[in-house]
């Protein structure tokens, strides 16, 4: 068996020979024409070379590697446009680019070393003269595009390093800038911490904490022995003495033991109310008054003489120390005064210290910053120092860069002779040039067509989407059928009948085994339902099964006279009559036991009014009753949507495909339509496929010797409306 590809070309050869066999003829004239034009003049070859300059001294790096990049010089650069276009102003020649060759400079694959420095240029020109002219001023273009080229790295290079030089000028100023600010900032913290002298700070400030630490105890040690002697704390101490040394308040307690002696002398005489022992006591109340005021006037009134106010005897008790009490309560005070001394002073060692803590441990993170900000200086300093370096390197190039190429050989022409054309090599090439054109005109224009060539493709497509595939039937032969008589199978022993038994049976065990009524559908004309629908029924009857074949098609007549069925002559007159009572429509097949058949009415107007009436579903119905399969051909999906309308009333969906009829995009949005709307799409079936069918010698026809024949795919010149008529 043939590939599919293949025979999708033989069938596009079938349909599209002719122009095929015009483009190859075209073809071939052309390569005539060709072969039969005059012999060309001679061409003359024109040679020159240009040779890399390599200068045998460079004192800067600038000038080597400028030079050394001119010599990966390409020929698209070479024979650039604007090279072309001065050649030309020049010379008033335009040349064919295509017979201008240059031969590059060989290179050593390894190491990459110039071997041969030389660049062969040729160019082809009927004429000498005008050859070696244009070929020379290429040359000498070529050697000033080289200059150019050198000379406009160079600048190039100059010129960015002076864009580029400002701003690292800048930046370089602004790095030492901030390792100045920060030195000015920080470096004597880290000059002290690396000289020792911020750890002996430290060491120091705990050295006089102890110190203070040592002198307090002394003193806390002084200050509780004097409060032993004394009774009183330094507080009290510091009052007594206060009250004790001031004359005015000796005076005003001399004063008031005086009155209170004359008191307790006048009292055994004199009553509490007697005028001299009120004046007295008025006398005494005066004086302690003034004693009060004295004693906050002392002390400061509202620190230690606000618990005096109105506490007479407290102030006489208090201001009543002797000489060496009082003596021993000063130096208590000043012990306290020295102790309040020495605790400030132990207060400002201690933050001192935590203070050169915090600076040592900020040491390190200040010498990283430190290092950075050198780091950071030491870059930018670098790379201004070789964008200077380079900005001088690159100047003193300028008196050593010349160009990369130098003439060689000016331009030498050569006569080179034209070989003669062979004629029949000529046609020779141009009849397999018009071979291969015409062959893929015909398979262009046979991919164009839209439709599937091979049972392969369909069976493909119908994969892919997921369709079950209920059969493959071959293509039966219709030479000894009348016209318009469809090829039914009516012989039990036809050797065909088995594809459709096989049909049969995929139909109940893949598609659905309570698909009773079945409706027999195509996506365009000529893919053969009707064929497929006839069949099937036969088929079915054979198999002891009461089947029912109803003609939905009401758009065309009926094919009824293939079984040897009359329809009826009224039924286009009065369809609805017609089928309203299943016995008056139905026909028995003769020539096959348990097959009936219900005629077309067709072609009627207004078909869609008729399928949609309540006969033909009550028709249904009473035939779902009455027989084990009921077939329903009707028209294609593209034609009208009288099938999906006779859908409802069939319990599923077959697709008939062609292969070289059925369209692809036709069949993959019906597919989509009818399975997206649930639809009840059963499956699908190949008709007319090239499948090889055994005959036996019984069934051969007399005219043919060979004991078997294989059927192969009827072309499109054989009259397809004798095998299909209009469905």
């Amino acid at each position: 068996m043939a590939p599919p590809i293949v025979k999708k070309y033989l069938i596009a050869f079938e349909k599209y020979k002719w122009i095929g066999i015009a483009s190859f003829v075209l073809v071939l004239s052309g390569a005539t024409v060709v072969a039969l034009q005059p012999e060309p003049e001679d061409v003359f070859m024109i040679e020159g070379a240009l040779r890399y300059n390599i200068p045998p001294v460079a004192f800067s790096k600038t000038a080597s590697d400028i030079q050394q990049q001119g010599q990966q010089l390409t020929e698209q650069t070479l024979l650039s446009e604007p090279v072309i276009r001065k050649v030309v102003d020049t010379v008033r020649v335009k040349p064919d680019m295509s017979k201008i060759k240059i031969v590059m400079p060989k290179y050593d694959s390894k190491s990459g070393q110039l071997i041969n420095p030389l660049m062969m240029v040729y160019y082809q020109d009927s004429d000498p003269k005008r050859g070696k002219q244009f070929l020379d001023e290429l040359m000498k273009q070529m050697v000033i595009l080289s200059r150019e080229i050198n000379t406009g790295r160079l600048n190039a290079i100059i010129k960015k390093i002076d864009e580029l030089l400002p701003n690292a000028k800048k930046e370089l100023q602004l790095a030492e800038n901030r390792l100045e600010q920060y030195d000015r900032r920080e470096m004597p913290v880290i000059l002290a911490a690396e000289n020792g002298s911020l750890l002996s700070g430290i060491s120091s400030s705990q050295n006089q904490q102890r110190a203070i630490k040592l002198t307090i105890s002394g003193i806390n040690a002084q200050i509780r022995s004097l409060e032993d002697k004394l009774g009183l704390t330094v507080g009290q101490a510091y009052v007594s003495s206060a009250l004790s040394a001031d004359p005015i308040i000796g005076n005003l307690r001399s004063q008031i033991y005086q009155v209170e002696t004359q008191i307790a002398t006048l009292r055994k005489d004199l009553r509490p109310e007697h005028p001299t022992m009120i004046q007295l006591q008025r006398q005494k109340e005066a004086s302690e008054e003034l004693l009060q005021e004295r004693a906050a006037e002392v002390l400061g009134g509202g620190g230690m003489a606000a618990p005096l106010r109105g506490n007479v005897t407290g102030i006489r008790t208090q201001s009543s120390l002797d000489p060496t009490r009082q003596a021993l309560a000063n130096q208590m005070v000043a012990l306290q005064t020295q102790l309040e001394t020495l605790e400030q002073q132990l207060k400002q060692q201690i933050e001192q210290e935590t203070q050169l803590r915090q600076e040592y441990a900020l040491i390190p993170n200040k010498q990283l910053e430190r290092s950075r900000l050198e780091q950071e200086l030491g870059l930018k300093k670098a790379i201004h120092d070789q964008m200077q370096a380079k900005l001088i390197d690159a100047k003193a190039a300028e008196a050593e860069t010349v160009g990369s190429l130098n003439l060689a050989k000016e331009a030498i022409p050569s006569a080179v002779p034209n070989k003669p054309k062979s004629l029949p090599v000529t046609l020779a090439i141009g009849g397999v040039l018009g071979i291969a054109i015409g062959g893929g005109v015909i398979f262009l224009l046979g991919s164009l067509e839209g439709t599937f060539k091979t049972r392969e493709d369909i069976r493909e497509s119908l994969k892919q989407r997921d369709v079950l595939l209920l059969g493959e039937l071959p293509l039966i032969p219709v030479d000894d059928l009348e016209p318009d008589t469809l090829p039914v199978l009516l012989s039990p022993n036809s050797p065909y009948l088995e594809f459709y038994e096989k049909f049969r049976s995929n139909l109940r065990r893949l598609g659905s085994t309570d698909a009773k009524v079945v409706l027999i559908t195509s996506v365009g004309s000529k893919e053969g339902k009707t064929v497929s629908a006839y069949n099937l029924g036969i088929a079915s009857a054979l198999a002891g099964k009461r089947t029912l074949i109803i003609e939905a098609d009401l758009r065309s007549a009926s094919q009824a006279s293939s079984l040897k069925v009359t329809p009826d002559s009224y039924a286009a007159i009065e369809p609805l009559i017609y089928y309203s009572t299943l016995s008056d429509c139905i026909h028995i097949v003769p020539d096959v036991e348990n097959l009936y058949i219900i005629p077309s009415a067709g072609p009627v107007n207004q078909s869609a009014a008729v399928i949609e009436s309540m006969e033909i579903r009550l028709l249904i119905e009473d035939a779902r009753q009455r027989y084990d399969l009921v077939i329903i051909d009707t028209n294609p999906l593209s034609i009208s949507n009288d099938a999906l309308l006779m859908q409802p009333y069939s319990d599923g969906i077959v697709l008939v495909t062609r292969p070289n009829y059925t369209q692809e995009n036709m069949l993959t949005e019906a597919i989509d339509e009818l399975v997206e709307n649930e639809l009840g799409l059963l499956g699908a079936i190949i008709n007319g496929a090239d499948i090889e069918v055994r005959i036996p010698a019984r069934f051969e026809p007399i005219h043919q010797p060979e004991p078997e024949i294989t059927l192969e795919v009827i072309s499109e010149a054989e009259d397809i409306s004798t095998i299909f008529g209009k469905n």
